[in-house]
């Protein structure tokens, strides 16, 4: 070890994101005082991003099995069986931090991040998606956000060539200071070509691909492990820079490798870079490593070996390749002009050993590093506590609507019901050419190619309702993705997840988490939808100026479901004047936390709906023998803005208008309560368990002309945005 390191201090510890305690365990982990990089290697794998050390244990209580289930929650992503020797990888990323400091880098890295995940397990990705929250349209930064988060987004996804085909979007102050970026991919793989991160056979060599290492993205994980204070701009450095062009001829080169029998196990570099990916390989395998430094491919001068090791440059990968196979790889990545270089071999030391410049840099024991990671068993605070703390007022005797039309009207323009059209017209959602089902329905709906097989995908959550009510929030946002998947006709399968939360040492976050992750685990048992992937990002507050304290709670839910036939699914618009509209679930009661409450009364109050998870089931069972029988030719599930709202988006969507037969109220135009569906049939069909409600026909909705709706729900987003276009 070099004489000349500099001398470990208390600052140095805390800047690396290590509490005293934590920086006790490394000295008894490796018996002596750490140099700076061997610091650096435990504060990444230690940090919150790469640990999950204060949520681990309650992410153990989530059902992760079910017979579809090929591989759940441990590797790169989730798999799942869909039938014909194929399987669905998918998985959900967040870059938060990143994209509030520099959202257009921020937001392509994430998708170039998530992209790797899953066609690092041998999938071809076939579909993006994302779930982003921004704070108040008005507020001085927010257009800048947004436009440089969408533009990221498309950005990468479109130069890559994989089609962006929905997601969602919500605004609430409490994201002002700490916007969120969740991004998600789907990709096919054959089931017997899916690939695995486990190092094995000694003497075998360690080979890095892709593009070089630079200085960008220094500290990523950490600095995704903290919340923001007033230098949040001081932080760009840690933001890494993305290269969609190097990322598609990676994906290229790693699927041609993939079709031989070269290699033994692979790994992207995400968070925390050839740190993360190499001791992660070891771990999984039981090995050691031995990396020569000097071997790295770098494109700055001069880089120590603590750089390389925490740099989150890139399009970067790391396997371990079967012996004497390594000129057949090299020959395949210098054809797709990316870089190749032996930087190692597999060791049975069980140790992570680097050298640079002929130096031993770094020699530590890598079973502390992933196995023996701090784990928090935080203080949560017990629910009627938090319902106090909370500060949730009871809802109250709410006045009736004086004009449910004007109603509608406002709600159709408001932030989170107008039409994200101006968002997804930026996304190339076609390339491919296997796009069924288009942004702007329940679900979007992907060929696998080759077949008539339909990937179904949503992405959902209502962080309003983990607010006010953890437990039903997080069951409701499971329940939600379960239903959207179910409206097109599609049989639900599986989940990943980006848990997004603020800050875990303080109770009452602890009790968002706790209380969330109990409403998930209960709906996902009770539907048969397990999750098999995710990701948590924590410490989402901001004490920067005009930032709010903590996001709400946001355990964004990505489901995808499987068509067995994609010329058998249904779309939300209306078909034919005369079709008869139903109701499935029942009238509308529930105002609390509801869009109308908080856009027409100014309210945030009430209860969040409850949600009757053998309803949901029963409910979907229903839709989907609907869809497969051909009876429903549109169904819409009801959500944000109730009834009204749900039939004023199936009558835009297929410029048709309808004529109630029910006398609307305030609770059964807007009320949001959950497990319902609108549909609609051809007018002589007789539909069990539902209610006819209308006829499809006209020239508006509630007495509101379809003109005016489609003129403030496809105007929120260009007006606000004007200034950045």
């Amino acid at each position: 070890m070099s004489s000349t390191a500099p001398q470990i201090t208390p600052e140095i510890v805390a800047e690396h994101g290590l509490s005293p305690e934590e920086y006790d365990r490394v000295l008894n982990a490796i018996g002596r005082e750490p140099n700076l990089t061997e610091l650096g290697i435990f504060s990444v794998m230690w940090s919150e991003h790469c640990s999950y050390k204060s949520s681990k244990i309650h992410l153990m209580k989530l059902p992760t099995t079910g017979p579809q289930v090929i591989c759940g929650p441990g590797e790169n992503a989730g798999v799942v069986d869909i039938g014909d020797g194929q399987a669905a990888i998918f998985k959900m990323e967040s870059h938060n931090h990143p994209s509030y400091i520099e959202p257009y880098q921020g937001a392509a890295t994430g998708v170039g991040g998530i992209l790797r995940d899953v066609f690092t397990m041998g999938a071809r990705p076939i579909a993006n998606m994302n779930a982003l929250r921004f704070g108040r349209p008005n507020h001085p930064k927010m257009r800048h956000l947004i436009s440089g988060v969408v533009r990221g987004i498309g950005g990468y996804g479109n130069c890559v060539g994989v089609p962006t085909v929905g997601g969602e979007v919500n605004f609430h102050p409490a994201y002002d200071g700490n916007i969120l970026v969740n991004a998600m991919t789907v990709g096919i793989a054959d089931t017997d070509k899916i690939f695995y991160s486990a190092a094995s056979g000694v003497g075998n060599s360690i080979v890095y691909v892709g593009s070089k290492t630079g200085r960008d993205g220094i500290h990523g994980a950490t600095m995704a492990s903290a919340d923001f204070g007033d230098d949040a701009d001081a932080k760009r450095p840690t933001v890494q820079v993305g290269d969609p062009f190097t990322e598609k001829l990676l994906i290229e080169a790693c699927l041609e490798l993939m079709a031989s029998d070269a290699i033994v196990a692979i790994q992207d570099m995400g968070a925390a870079g050839l740190t993360s990916s190499s001791v992660e390989m070891a771990s999984k395998g039981g090995v050691g490593l031995l990396l020569n430094m000097d071997a790295v491919p770098q494109r700055e001068t001069g880089m120590t070996a603590y750089e390389m090791m925490l740099s989150e440059s890139q399009e970067r990968m790391l396997m371990v390749l079967k012996p004497g196979r390594e000129a057949f790889a090299e020959a395949i990545f210098q054809k797709w002009e990316l870089d190749f270089a032996i930087i190692g071999e597999v060791t049975d030391s069980g140790r992570m050993v680097l050298v640079h410049h002929g130096e031993t840099v770094c020699d530590i024991p890598l079973a502390p590093l992933a196995d023996d990671a701090p784990l928090y068993d935080r203080p949560s605070m017990p629910v009627e506590d938090y319902k106090a703390w909370s500060g949730v007022k009871p809802l109250g005797d709410i006045p009736e609507s004086t004009d449910i039309g004007a109603d509608l009207l406002k709600l159709m323009g408001s932030p989170d019901i107008a039409s994200r059209r101006w968002i997804w017209e930026q996304y190339d959602h076609m390339v491919g050419a296997d796009t069924v089902q288009r942004p702007g329905g329940d679900a979007a709906v992907v060929r696998v190619h080759g077949s008539n097989k339909g990937i179904a995908i949503s992405t959902d959550c209502t962080p309003r309702y983990c607010y006010a009510d953890p437990y039903e929030g997080g069951k409701q946002a499971i329940a939600e993705c379960y239903r959207n998947l179910s409206a097109v006709g599609a049989t639900p399968l599986a989940v990943t997840n980006c848990l997004n939360f603020a800050n875990p040492q303080r109770p009452e976050i602890m009790a968002q988490l706790t209380g969330c992750l109990d409403g998930m685990g209960d709906a996902c048992r009770a539907l048969d939808f397990p999750i098999v992937s995710g990701n948590v990002s924590l410490y989402n507050e901001s004490k920067a100026t005009g930032g709010g304290s903590a996001i709400l709670p946001t355990p964004a839910i990505g489901g995808i479901g499987l068509l067995a036939d994609v010329d058998v699914m249904a779309t939300v618009a209306f078909k034919n004047e005369g079709d008869a509209i139903w109701l499935i679930g029942g009238e509308g009661t529930h105002l609390g936390q509801s869009i109308w409450l908080r856009e027409i009364a100014g309210l945030e109050a009430g209860e969040a709906p409850k949600v009757d998870l053998a309803a949901e089931r029963a409910h979907a069972d229903t839709i989907r023998a609907l869809v497969a029988s051909g009876t429903a030719n549109a169904v819409h599930d009801v959500s944000d803005g109730g009834l009204i709202v749900t039939i004023a988006e199936m009558a835009l969507a297929g410029k048709i208008g309808a004529t109630l037969d029910i006398a609307l109220t305030t609770a059964s135009a807007f009320g949001e309560d959950q497990g319902r569906y609108v549909l609609t049939t051809a007018h002589d069909v007789d539909v069990p368990r539902a209610v006819r409600i209308g006829t499809v026909g006209g020239p508006s909705v509630a007495g509101v002309a379809l003109a005016d709706l489609r003129a403030a729900h496809e105007g929120f987003f260009p007006k606000l945005m004007d200034s950045e276009l």
